[in-house]
């Protein structure tokens, strides 16, 4: 897989470390934006990935909000 120039700058900035791995999830199904992190950051297309979203949410700049887009995507993750 080869990444494009816009990819690789975004896997320096912080929560971006995995923009460009999951190329067939729908732009719809990241939470990076709404933590600050990248477009193409922290997928939330399976329940799998949305609680790894939420454990990893601490490396994007603004962590609340991976929380809270992952809680909307996923109420039933919701304690």
């Amino acid at each position: 897989m080869a990444l494009t120039k816009s990819q690789k700058k975004a896997r320096n900035k912080p929560g971006g470390s995995n923009v460009g791995e999951y190329n067939r999830v729908k732009d719809s199904d990241f939470c990076g934006p709404a933590g600050g992190a990248p477009k193409g950051s922290f997928p939330v297309n399976t329940l799998a990935r949305a609680r790894s979203a939420i454990k990893l949410a601490h490396n994007a700049p603004n962590p609340s909000g991976i929380r809270s887009c992952v809680y909307k995507k996923w109420p039933t993750l919701k304690k």
